[in-house]
């Protein structure tokens, strides 16, 4: 069994798209997908029909969440909020109520998935450190918890030794530990890497492989500026920032 764990998929259909035909070619049997939909990018009513077709379980993102509740966009820089403002004329009722029903956290036998931390995951904060990583594996009942947010795709390991966190390609999941893992973004990544990112959870050999995908960054680019976005969403884009 092999689980594909999408996550920060952003409205970018070009990016969505590269990622699902890849996960058919590694054998992937199973998906989740841990929120943020829609926001920032041109096509929100398309990536949100595939993976309401695909039937996963799925968690509410913050961008999600904000598009659907319509609520005051207090804290957002001002790109970001141009992006949910355009965002929520796109959807349709059912489509928002849809976003405002997910949850924000699911248990998926034999792992755990949220968009940001299990220990607030309503309060959307951030988890870059060891500290940060710590107040979540309080809170986590199975080995393995996926997030996303950041858009880097980064790995916290708590062992009896302590927190160790870092960087990774693939990781082995062992006993007597557990591991709280971000998948990065499908399609805004942030760590200077362009390539779409996500996860794919082999459970049979018990490990965690991380994958980058080129995908046509220009033709996102040429979607966004056609729609009126902020440039600067384009332009980052290429830069994986």
């Amino acid at each position: 069994m092999k689980f594909a764990i999408l996550s920060d998929i952003h409205a970018n259909l070009d990016a969505l798209e590269v990622v699902l035909k890849d996960t058919k070619e590694q054998g992937c049997t199973h998906y989740v997908c841990l929120g943020d939909v829609v926001g920032y990018g041109p096509n929100p009513r398309e990536c949100l029909e595939i993976i309401r077709n695909m039937n996963c379980p799925t968690v509410m993102g913050n961008h999600d969440e904000y598009v659907a509740k319509e609520q005051a966009l207090t804290g957002f820089n001002p790109m970001a909020a141009d992006g949910i403002k355009w965002t929520r004329a796109q959807l349709n009722a059912e489509e928002k109520q849809w976003l405002r029903d997910l949850k924000y956290v699911r248990a998926v036998d034999p792992f755990t998935i949220v968009h940001a931390t299990l220990d607030l995951p309503e309060r959307w904060a951030y988890v870059f450190d060891k500290l940060a990583a710590a107040a979540s594996f309080n809170y986590q009942h199975t080995a393995v918890c996926f997030n996303g947010h950041t858009h880097i795709p980064i790995a916290f390991i708590r062992t009896p030794a302590g927190i160790q966190g870092g960087l990774y390609t693939k990781i082995k999941i062992e006993v007597a530990r557990k591991y709280f893992v971000n998948v990065g973004s499908i399609g805004q990544p942030r760590d200077r890497n362009p390539k779409a990112s996500y996860v794919i959870f082999d459970l049979i050999n018990n490990v965690i492989e991380l994958r980058r995908l080129d995908y046509d960054i220009a033709a996102v680019q040429k979607k966004i500026r056609a729609a009126g976005l902020p440039e600067s969403l384009a332009q980052r884009l290429e830069q994986g920032r």
